[in-house]
């Protein structure tokens, strides 16, 4: 049976949900699979997926068991496969760069991170690793602000010739030197920052297209997210939040057409750490526009999410579309895959549009 083996960077809360996901669905079949939104692609199930390597830098998971490193603190999303198989792959110590921030040692240690002892590994230990445990390609889950992180993580993953899928909010895949270089190594590049599910990112992308398309002119608008999870303790400081609040907004912009926001009437971003609310993200939309004859209008909305298993099923796709790219020997950026599971990505589409050029990428209608 054929398998994508991965990498990951970073043992946290999405990467917990991701890996109880691949064993949760072991037990499932298409019919009886909630929560995906393909149960096949190209051959591949969402189970064939297997982890061979990770990386972290909190004591209380390097050297651990990947199974039971996702469990530790300060991981705090819901536990709904409990009974993980031991994999065999110990989580390696990383490199930390800018992936600590300094406010998050105000904390106590069950919400933040802890960094490990070990000596950090260099970036022949990271390609030796990965070169050694065969992934084809390596998920960077590196906390939101750790740009230099990030990009030693992407010149891995160009070095060990491993494809490179972007989760989170620093341009990559959207930077056009490092487009560029995958594209020049040959290498797929699937980025940058994961859209959920069914997400307040993605809520207010459809709106905002809803809004467009029914006439509705739009004059102002704000997202406002709390969640207790580390993610938004980190984010508390608003230094790390440049390249999340310009991934979060243009995500949104680019529904509009000609029709974009001035920067006064938009504000897209977190706004508060919630310790009680652990992984539980809530977000808080008001849009104001006017109707027919000048009348105005405002649409209010509240939504409630487990943040982290809500972006597992778009991973577990962008994984599996960035793995046939592999198999057909199409390297550089995936630009259908990378419009409908990114917030920033190269180009954008609307959701329709990005959906629509995804399928025909999956059906090999599309070379991308």
């Amino acid at each position: 049976m054929k398998k994508i083996k991965i990498g990951i960077v970073g043992i946290g809360n999405c990467a917990s949900s991701l890996l109880q996901g691949i064993e949760y669905y072991k037990n499932k079949d298409s019919k009886e699979a909630i929560g995906l939104m393909h149960w096949d692609i190209g051959g591949y199930k969402p189970y064939d997926i297997d982890v061979v390597a990770a990386f972290d830098i909190d004591g209380r998971k390097v050297g651990k068991d990947i199974s039971e490193a996702i469990f530790e603190l300060p991981n705090c999303t819901t536990v709904f496969c409990k009974n993980m198989p031991k994999t065999g792959v110990e989580v390696k110590m990383g490199r930390v760069l800018d992936g600590f921030a300094e406010h998050m040692k105000d904390y106590e240690d069950k919400y933040t991170f802890v960094p490990s002892e070990e000596k950090e590994a260099s970036k022949e230990d990271i390609i030796k690793e990965l070169k050694k445990s065969g992934a084809d390609i390596l998920l960077n889950y590196c906390p939101v602000g750790s740009e230099k992180a990030v990009r030693f993580y992407a010149e891995c993953s160009l070095e060990a010739g491993v494809a490179f899928i972007n989760n989170m909010p620093v341009f990559i895949a959207s930077g056009s030197e490092w487009g560029d270089r995958f594209e020049k190594a040959g290498i797929p590049i699937i980025g940058d920052d994961i859209k959920s599910q069914l997400g307040a990112t993605i809520v207010h992308r459809v709106l905002a297209n809803l809004f467009m398309k029914r006439g509705v002119k739009l004059e102002r608008t704000y997202q406002l997210n709390t969640g207790g999870n580390t993610d938004f303790l980190n984010m508390l400081s608003r230094t790390r939040l440049v390249s999340k609040k310009i991934s979060k907004t243009e995500s949104v912009q680019s529904q509009l057409a000609e029709n974009r926001l001035e920067d006064e009437n938009i504000h897209i971003g977190p706004s508060d750490w919630v310790a009680w609310q652990k992984d539980n993200k809530i977000c808080f939309i008001r849009m104001e526009g006017k109707l027919f004859g000048d009348i105005p209008m405002n649409l209010e909305l509240r939504l409630s999410v487990e943040d982290s298993p809500n972006s597992g099923g778009v991973v577990i796709d962008a994984i599996r579309c960035c793995k046939l790219a592999l198999e057909r020997g199409k390297g550089g950026i995936l630009y259908s895959p990378s419009a409908y599971f990114m917030k920033h990505p190269p180009k954008q589409f609307t959701d329709d549009e990005a959906y629509r050029l995804t399928e025909d990428f999956i059906k090999g209608k599309r070379e991308d």
